[in-house]
């Protein structure tokens, strides 16, 4: 493992994502843990996805529960928001996911708009706490991950679980799997 060649750190946050003792909803690890058994994951670098306008590494796979949900441009978790001065000179937010009308009165650029998804709600909804949106529609997920789970096959050996321990286990060379 990288730790036994001498690195002085490994990122693994997609290992630890995927195992028994993860915060993901349990069926949507099942399905990514199982599709990626079988080499059917991609991990998509989004220029856009992230209201920050930093790059997000987006899980896809078939079974994806959100595939061809449109979600509702809305930001009232408001975790990522960005302060601004307005005109009167006191202090606002504004969220790059926010409806794009709401945003460019807020002085936002409505290009900065284009593609953006509300982090703050569906990681939540990842981690099987959607909201309820108009119509009863659920917020939908947002698998996230490094590139390394395209891979996971390789770490998983035929399982389709794991646990903490067994990433612990691989990462001190305690156990004989390919790099994921």
């Amino acid at each position: 493992a990288a730790l036994a060649a001498g690195a002085a750190g490994v990122q693994v946050g997609g290992l630890f994502a995927c195992c028994e003792e993860s915060g993901l909803d349990p069926e949507l690890r099942r399905s990514v843990v199982e599709h990626a058994a079988r080499g059917e994951v991609d991990v998509f670098t989004d220029p856009n996805a992230s209201p920050t306008g930093y790059p997000f590494k987006v899980v896809r796979w078939a079974a994806d529960p959100a595939l061809g949900v449109e979600r509702e441009r809305i930001c009232d978790l408001g975790y990522l928001r960005v302060a601004y001065r307005t005109p009167s000179g006191t202090i606002g937010y504004r969220c790059a996911s926010e409806p794009e009308a709401t945003f460019v009165a807020k002085g936002g650029d409505a290009a900065e708009t284009s593609g953006r998804r509300c982090l703050c709600n569906s990681l939540m909804a990842t981690v099987g706490h959607p909201q309820a949106r108009a119509g009863g529609a659920l917020e939908p997920p947002l698998v996230t991950s490094g590139d390394e789970l395209k891979h996971l096959a390789d770490f998983l050996g035929g399982r389709t679980r794991y646990s903490a321990g067994d990433v612990v286990d691989w990462l001190l060379g305690e156990r004989g799997a390919s790099e994921p």
